[in-house]
C-alpha cells in the first residue's frame, strides 16, 4: 500500500512538473532545454529541436532573445526558400533554351523580324530591276549618239512620248537596185517607219520590232507588220547587236524577200496593228522552233 501511494505521489509530482507553466519555465531555465525540445519534437517539431544551437548560459527556446527567433525561423523558412530557388532555376533553364523557340517563331511569323525579312526579300528584285534599268538606259543613250553620227543618214530615230524605251525608227534607204526602192520612188515614200520597244532586260533580250507604214507585202513582213527574222527572237539574239545592225539586216531581208509596197485598192489603206503583230510574231516563233530556221547562203549577204 505504501508503495502504491508513493507511485501515485510521483505521478502527481510528474504532472505538476509538466503542467505548471512556472515550474515548466524554471525547469527549462535551469538547463532542461533538451527535455522540453524533445517533448515538442513529438508534436511535429522534432527536427527543429535537434537542429537548434543554444548559446552559452543554457537559455532555452522559450526565451524571447535572438536565439528564439533564429531557432523557429530556420526550419520554417527553409521550405519556403526552396520554391523560389526552384523557380529561379526553371527561369534560368527557360532563359537558356525557352526563348530560342519563340525567337524562331518570330523570324518565321509576321512579327517585326518577319516583316523585316520580307521587306529585305522584296528589296532584292527592286535592286535588280533598278540595275537592269540603268544598263538599258546607258546602252540606248549610246545607241542614239551613234545613230546621230551616221554619215549616210541610213536611219533616224524619234522617241515615242519622250520615252527612251520606245522608238520610232525611219528607214530611209534600201538597195537602190531593188524593186522596193522603185516603189518608194513612185509612191513618194521617203522612209519605212518601224516601231521598236525595248524590254527591261535589254540588251540581253531583243526588242520587239514591227512595221508601221507603208503597208508592205512579202519581204518577210507578216500580218500586223510583224517581221520574220531569227535575230529578233530570244534564240537568235545577241547582246552585241546594235539597233543600226538590226536595221541594216532588216533592209537586206526586205530586198531578199522581194518586199513591195502594197498598192491594192482598200488593202493599202489598212494600217498595221500592234496586237495583230504580236500575235503573228508569237505564232511564227513557235513554228520556227518546231521546224527550224532557214539559213540563207553566205553569198546572199
Amino acid at each position: 500500500m505504501a508503495t502504491l501511494l508513493r507511485k501515485i505521489g510521483l505521478i502527481r509530482l510528474h504532472n505538476r512538473d509538466t503542467e505548471d507553466p512556472k515550474h515548466h519555465h524554471n525547469h527549462r531555465g535551469g538547463g532542461g532545454g533538451q527535455q522540453s525540445a524533445s517533448l515538442r519534437g513529438k508534436g511535429g517539431g522534432k527536427s527543429s529541436g535537434h537542429k537548434q544551437q543554444h548559446p552559452p548560459g543554457g537559455s532555452g527556446d522559450a526565451s524571447p532573445g535572438p536565439g528564439k527567433g533564429k531557432g523557429k525561423r530556420a526550419p520554417e523558412l527553409a521550405p519556403r526558400d526552396k520554391p523560389p530557388q526552384l523557380a529561379a532555376g526553371a527561369a534560368g533553364a527557360a532563359g537558356a533554351g525557352g526563348p530560342r523557340e519563340p525567337a524562331t517563331g518570330a523570324r518565321a511569323g509576321p512579327g517585326p523580324a518577319g516583316a523585316a525579312a520580307a521587306a529585305g526579300g522584296s528589296l532584292m528584285p527592286a535592286a535588280r530591276q533598278q540595275h537592269c534599268t540603268q544598263v538599258r538606259s546607258r546602252r540606248l543613250m549610246k545607241e542614239l549618239q551613234d545613230i546621230a553620227r551616221l554619215s549616210d543618214r541610213f536611219i533616224s530615230v524619234e522617241l515615242v512620248d519622250e520615252s527612251l524605251f520606245d522608238w520610232n525608227v525611219k528607214l530611209h534607204q534600201v538597195d537602190k537596185d531593188s524593186v522596193l526602192w522603185q516603189d518608194m520612188k513612185e509612191t513618194n515614200t521617203e522612209f519605212i517607219l518601224l516601231n521598236l520597244t525595248f524590254p527591261d532586260n535589254f540588251p540581253f533580250s531583243p526588242p520587239f520590232m514591227r512595221v508601221l507604214s507603208p503597208r508592205l507585202e512579202n519581204g518577210y513582213v507578216l500580218d500586223g507588220g510583224a517581221i520574220c527574222m531569227e535575230l529578233l527572237t530570244p534564240r537568235g539574239w545577241s547582246s552585241a547587236y546594235t539597233v543600226e545592225a538590226v536595221m541594216r539586216q532588216f533592209a537586206a531581208s526586205l530586198v531578199k524577200g522581194q518586199g513591195r509596197i502594197c498598192r491594192k485598192a482598200g488593202k493599202s489603206k489598212k494600217s498595221f496593228s500592234r496586237k495583230e503583230a504580236e500575235a503573228t510574231f508569237k505564232s511564227l516563233v513557235k513554228t520556227h522552233e518546231k521546224y527550224g530556221w532557214v539559213t540563207p547562203p553566205v553569198s546572199d549577204g
